[in-house]
């Protein structure tokens, strides 16, 4: 059933577009445990193709992961968020706070002791409100993906991973009837992933997370175990 179980999942994101979204760290849920918790999201900086400047943004949901097995997770996400744009020529077009929601995945790969090893794949998805510059209506729309491998080993109270990530953000802009999709730049689709959790009790803990060289975002969470 796992080596089934795999081979669907690995099918299925060889035909999903190769597209930041948080990579979650190595701490999941056993089977039929859930965690709920509370992530604030902010990209900082990505680049876009050609010369259509750079993309910005924050996000904060509500989170669910649901252990389907204990070697595989599924991660769900609800709540708002904003992009602030900025072409290369002209203004920087700032769309206000409205949905924004993902979902993804991680395969346990590997545990042995204190030591773990998690693919991940992530996605969001930001519909922030019209926005109007000059009397011209903007509209956009942010999709956010991600294919992450992390390793990580427990500390004490603290558990702090590595890894890599390929990701992709599409910057979809609308322009009253005219839409263009912009992807993120090919040139730095690959990026670093550092982070920790740190745990207050057996059921709540902190993850911290930071993201390097495809672009420039941190995420931030507080997590319950059920």
């Amino acid at each position: 059933m796992r080596n089934l179980l795999i081979c669907f999942i690995l099918v299925l994101i060889s035909i999903i577009p190769a597209q930041a979204a948080p990579c979650y760290g190595t701490k999941m849920p056993k089977e039929k445990q859930f965690f709920l918790g509370a992530q604030t999201h902010m990209i900082f900086k990505r680049y876009l193709e050609d010369d259509f400047g750079k993309v910005r943004g924050t996000q904060h949901f509500l989170l669910v992961s649901w252990g389907l097995y204990d070697w595989l997770t599924i991660d769900l996400k609800g709540g708002a968020g904003n992009i602030k744009q900025r072409p290369i020529t002209s203004d920087e077009i700032d769309y206000s706070s409205s949905f924004a929601g993902g979902y993804g995945f991680r395969l346990r790969l590997y545990e042995e002791d204190k030591l773990k090893m998690v693919f991940g794949f992530q996605h969001i998805s930001v519909h922030p409100k019209t926005s109007r510059l000059g009397g011209t209506r903007h509209r956009a729309i942010l999709d956010d993906w991600q294919f992450s491998l992390l390793a990580s080993r427990d500390l004490f109270k603290t558990t702090p991973y590595l890894g890599i990530k390929w990701s992709r953000v599409d910057y979809i802009h609308k322009i009253e009837d005219s839409r263009k999709r912009r992807m993120s730049d090919l040139t730095k689709d690959l990026g670093v992933v550092a982070g920790f959790d740190f745990a207050f009790s057996q059921r709540a803990w902190l993850n911290v997370e930071g993201q390097f060289c495809d672009g420039e975002a941190c995420a931030i969470s507080m997590n319950f175990s059920f």
